[in-house]
């Protein structure tokens, strides 16, 4: 990029703009000079505008490709409504990753900027202002009074805030921007702690901590307001993440709406559950009827079952212990082992194709697995603590794979890039031959492993359920995948879902 942007500009992030890939937005290492660069054509060529400040984070706006938050160093957060090229102060004191850009369909003014501000007495609050002039005439404070610092959310149809009160903790919550409504927990419920966990499907999933537990979490399930809350599942594990933080082992399974899957505490024990109606009905996940030898196995609930690993990887580029894509819903991958509890002795790798209702052994051995082609295939290779030369790829949803050498010496892979391009199949693996080396690129163009584009005979059907009932989430959903060991390439016009119908609602679907 030299002879773009300069052959002494150090850059230090890069971002794309979300709803524009031509659009890119670069930031100069502040520690020699304070400037954006912007490209309109994918980076061919590049335009440079200085900065009063420094960068810490940006935020696009989810419909508006021209327009951008910048949080900077000293806790100041700016709006430029061109791409960067110019900026204008919206508030001097907001506190870091608390802004958000206006909901689409929800807030009436498509420039509105959420944030929660800093008083000059230290004091927190919920402020609103429309981009880019935000002066304190502007200025609107839904919520009247101060809240908590790092307590303001907003997601979907709602907003949430925590109060600063003595003793038992205090959440509000808004609905389609209504007033402020005090959160309804059960009264046996003292919360010191509450996590969003998600806001879909017209409702609120959070993640309570007791007065009385350390590493556990109670789940709740809310109203559509999003103000009563119904318990859902009690001590739910969690493990140390990135800095120390505490990291649910909760694990939602992309593709399908109302799948997750949990670890719970009971008798000094970790078992791993799954819901299929967001936490209504939970039951322990059934262990695979044979082995990697093809034996069978005897297994007695719940003495017996499947417990998987539900952490997400540090590093973004290698898959972590559970892999789920949306582009192909029904396939999950995960780590984990067969027995009363969860362990970390002994552990292998699993595979479900059916949304978890059954499940296969693939790997004895722990490894990163990556979706080619939309779940068509999958790529293995072994954790990155052991050196290899080879991958093992699969065509029939890691009932067979196959070895094939990518590298003349065994190479410590660091994580791998997946292109998704449906014309250009690339996959980047990036490693070290030693931990003295320095990194190494491997391009490997897998186009050459399909013989041809799939054709209609190549597609089967399949129905979603929960061990045989077919209504989840009220639908009847049918989808679309390749048959198995078929070598035929998906491409980019390849639908999963096929139809979903309504199911005729019983006594247990309605609220009371």
């Amino acid at each position: 990029m030299n002879d773009k942007v300069g052959s002494k500009t150090v850059l230090s992030y890069l971002y794309v703009c979300p709803t524009n890939k031509r659009k890119i937005m670069v930031l100069t290492d502040p520690e020699f000079e304070s400037s954006v660069l912007i490209s309109s054509d994918e980076g061919a060529s590049y335009q440079k505008y200085r900065l009063a400040f420094y960068v810490l984070s940006l935020l696009f706006h989810p419909t508006e490709e021209d327009w951008a938050l910048a949080y900077s160093h000293d806790q100041k957060l700016y709006s430029s409504l061109d791409f960067g090229r110019k900026w204008q102060l919206i508030h001097e004191r907001v506190t870091p990753n608390r802004f958000y850009w206006s909901v689409s369909g929800l807030d009436k003014e498509p420039d509105l900027v959420h944030m929660e501000a800093h008083t000059p007495d230290g004091n927190v609050q919920y402020v609103t202002c429309r981009a880019p002039m935000c002066t304190e005439a502007n200025r609107n404070y839904p919520f009247p009074g101060y809240i908590d610092i790092s307590s303001l959310v907003v997601q979907d149809d709602y907003i949430f805030i925590q109060v600063p009160t003595s003793g038992r903790a205090s959440y509000y919550v808004s609905y389609k921007r209504d007033s402020f409504i005090q959160i309804k927990l059960p009264k046996y419920s003292l919360p010191k702690d509450l996590h969003i966990v998600s806001t879909d499907e017209k409702q609120v999933f959070a993640a309570v901590q007791e007065w009385n537990q350390n590493d556990t979490y109670n789940l709740y399930l809310s109203d559509t307001r999003g103000i009563y809350f119904t318990l859902a599942m009690e001590n739910v594990k969690t493990t140390r993440g990135i800095g120390g933080n505490q990291m649910l082992d909760l694990y939602e399974v992309a593709g399908i709406k109302g799948m997750l899957i949990a670890n719970k505490r009971q008798d000094n024990q970790v078992k791993t559950y799954v819901t299929y109606n967001k936490g209504r009905d939970w039951r322990l996940l059934q262990a695979p009827a044979a082995n990697l030898d093809g034996n069978e196995i005897h297994c007695i609930l719940p003495f017996c079952s499947l417990h998987l690993q539900l952490q997400m990887s540090e590093n973004p580029y290698l898959s972590g212990t559970i892999s789920t894509k949306s582009s192909a819903p029904g396939i999950i991958v995960a780590t984990g082992n067969i027995g009363a509890e969860l362990s970390y002795n002994n552990v292998g790798m699993y595979i479900s194709s059916d949304a978890g209702n059954s499940w296969r052994q693939i790997f004895e051995e722990e490894h990163n697995v990556w979706f080619l082609d939309k779940g068509g295939a999958l790529i293995a290779v072994k954790q990155p603590s052991v050196p290899t030369r080879h991958l093992w790829v699969s065509f029939d949803e890691g009932r067979q794979w196959t070895q094939h050498s990518f590298s003349l010496v065994p190479l410590f892979v660091d994580g791998v890039l997946v292109e998704a391009g449906a014309e250009n199949q690339i996959m980047t693996f990036f490693g070290h031959f030693s931990h003295r080396s320095e990194w190494q690129l491997i391009k490997i163009d897998y186009k050459s492993i399909f013989s041809r584009k799939c054709t209609d005979e190549d597609y089967e059907t399949w129905h979603l359920h929960n061990q045989g009932e077919p209504c989840v989430m009220g639908q009847k959903q049918m989808y679309r995948k390749r048959r198995p060991g078929n070598y035929c390439m998906l491409g980019k016009d390849y639908s999963r879902i096929l139809s979903a119908e309504s199911c005729i609602c019983r006594a247990h679907d309605f609220e009371w």
